[in-house]
């Protein structure tokens, strides 16, 4: 993996330096605090319905009316922000023709692939990295469960690193970056709603298209459900996609 470090720095530089991890970050933050407050504001509401009725207050909990809603917020969120993410790395290469000139460096193609991906994951982590200051809040607020919190956002992560994968590929195979944010959506949200069709599909099929779903293997994770295959699911979906990004630069590259 020649010069993956080289692609990685370059690829954070492209990052920073341009507005667009700032402003993708601002966007996630903002509309994550928004929900943030939402479900404290719910929370108080409902405490206070509860002073009033005794029997519901055992049931108010900030795992149950914050953190799981939050997190399934975010993750639709994630939906739209992360093609933002990956639409440029190849894309921009292949538009401006730099990337011929990339090929002829000396980094092989799984370097490039990797080095790209891994600047991605690494401003999804900082945009991640950011929202824990809701962990430090609902601390002072009361306590929760913090193995659900956990899982949650491991969930959350193994997602996000899969949906930057979906997005690395698509970004290699068009020098169209609003084609490739697009499609990175378009693609991301068909593994997100497949499973909506598992109830009119046959037993077999719809147990099929729920191992496939995103939603279905995040689940687990919401529930402070830590599984094997859940977390196999998420790995392999990443390397599959990478591959498929290897293959297509190795063709471009045999191409050139």
């Amino acid at each position: 993996m020649s010069g993956l470090v080289a692609i990685f720095r370059k690829e954070m530089n492209n990052f920073f330096v341009s507005p667009i991890a700032y402003t993708v970050i601002a966007c996630f933050l903002v509309i994550a605090g928004f929900f943030f407050w939402a479900n404290l504001s719910l929370l108080s509401l409902v405490s206070l319905q509860a002073a009033n009725d005794p029997s519901i207050s055992g049931r108010i909990n900030l795992t149950d009316v914050v953190i799981r809603p939050l997190i399934q917020n975010m993750s639709i969120v994630l939906l739209f922000l992360i093609p933002l993410l990956t639409m440029r790395l190849f894309s921009e290469e292949r538009k401006s023709g730099t990337i011929e000139l990339l090929l002829t460096y000396p980094v092989n193609d799984l370097g490039i692939v990797l080095g790209k991906f891994l600047a991605a994951v690494c401003v999804f982590l900082i945009m991640m990295g950011c929202t824990l200051s809701f962990a430090l809040i609902m601390l002072t607020i009361g306590s929760f469960d913090i193995g659900v919190f956990l899982s949650s956002y491991l969930g959350l992560i193994l997602m996000g690193a899969s949906f930057i994968a979906l997005g690395v590929f698509i970004s290699s195979v068009t020098e169209n970056q609003i084609v490739a944010a697009a499609a990175s959506f378009g693609a991301a949200l068909m593994f997100w709603i497949i499973s909506w069709t598992s109830s009119f599909t046959g037993q077999t099929m719809g147990a099929i298209i729920r191992q496939a779903s995103i939603i279905e293997r995040l689940d687990s994770f919401l529930k402070g459900v830590i599984t094997l295959s859940d977390v196999t699911y998420f790995v392999f979906f990443t390397a599959f996609f990478l591959f498929l990004s290897f293959r297509s630069i190795e063709t471009q590259r045999w191409r050139g």
